[in-house]
């Protein structure tokens, strides 16, 4: 099979791979959209251990059943692989788990031809989605879990709460539609990129600032979520929260600092981490992705898997406006096994 591999810092290579052998319980998946993640990026650019090359990574999938339970069939993966018996899993909290496991890190991931995933993982599609906007439903997913998790440690009905969204990559923006779904009173999104502001304000009704320009306000927030996770966001996100407010902190882009705890302390704010999301939790945000809940979805851009070397490079860059790039492969089609 055709893949795009990871074989050093900065560089991404379109090559032939091993087809992937399925193990027990689990289907071949030909890949026809894969989105790239902040994840991905860090990959790139050497700053994830967990990620190392040669790797194909990516982690956002959808397309067709090539070879397993019910060929044919439309689905949208599940990334996050669990053992399924811990406490944790049995639970309802997966992303928990002692021994997940997520494809594109320790093991071959979706920019290729085809994926090994088990079936447990796969979700059906809806007859009438595209694949690219239902591949949005793994960083859907994450936005919804971390929409969830600072609801309940609301004061108020979090209708009545205000929020600051930090970083309008596709967990950031679909954060702030899934908060603007839920009727929260006023939604704001804090993005340093000139051209990601430009696509928010064009295909969304959110509100957009640059926070090099404007002075985000010093306890203006009852919550914020940090969907970039680097010290210079961790600082401004715990300033911007109100005495008694959350935040939630999603981002993993580093891990150097930024946290005032004495502030945090003095001032009861509620710090909470958030890892992925849930199977229901995908699947709640594949519906509302769906039902049109969160827009028109336009804001996305699609390129050729073969372009993948320089949709990386432009995401890098800062060249890039869409909150998400997805590569497509059209040549799955004429796979067989």
């Amino acid at each position: 099979m055709k893949a795009l591999v990871y074989t050093a810092d900065y560089e991404l290579t379109y090559r032939d791979e091993p087809d992937p052998e399925p193990s027990d319980g689990e289907s071949i998946v030909a890949v026809t959209t894969a989105g790239i993640c902040g994840s991905d990026m860090h990959a790139y650019q050497g700053h994830d251990s967990r990620r190392a090359p040669p790797l194909i990574l990516g982690h956002e999938a959808a397309g067709k059943i090539l070879h397993g339970t019910d060929p044919g069939r439309r689905v949208v993966i599940n990334p996050l692989i669990t053992c399924g018996s811990c406490n944790e899993c049995m639970g309802g909290r997966q992303n928990l788990c002692p021994e997940r496991n997520i494809i594109g890190m320790y093991r071959p991931g979706a920019f290729a031809d085809m994926v090994s995933i088990p079936d447990r993982n796969l979700i059906d599609i809806p007859e009438d989605m595209e694949d690219s906007k239902a591949t949005l439903m793994e960083p859907g997913g994450t936005a919804l879990h971390a929409v969830n998790l600072a609801e309940r440690s609301c004061f108020r009905p979090i209708s009545e709460c205000s929020a600051l969204v930090l970083g309008a990559g596709s967990v950031g923006l679909l954060t702030a539609l899934i908060l603007k779904d839920k009727g929260v009173a006023h939604v704001l999104i804090s993005e340093t990129n000139p051209l990601r502001r430009h696509t928010v304000l064009e295909y969304t009704d959110c509100q957009v600032v640059d926070p090099t320009a404007s002075v985000l306000p010093d306890s203006g927030f009852d919550l914020v979520f940090d969907a970039v996770g680097n010290a210079r966001t961790r600082s401004t996100g715990i300033s911007c929260v109100k005495p008694g407010g959350v935040f939630m902190h999603i981002g993993l882009m580093d891990n150097r600092g930024g946290m005032d705890t004495r502030r945090m302390t003095l001032q009861e704010i509620t710090m909470i981490g958030c890892y992925t999301y849930s199977p229901l939790d995908l699947k709640v945000a594949l519906n509302k992705l769906y039902s049109g809940a969160l827009g028109t979805l336009e804001w996305l851009r699609t390129l050729p898997i073969e372009s993948g070397a320089e949709a990386f490079r432009q995401i890098h860059a800062g060249e890039c406006a869409a909150p998400k790039v997805m590569l497509t492969n059209h040549g799955v089609s004429t796979l067989s096994r």
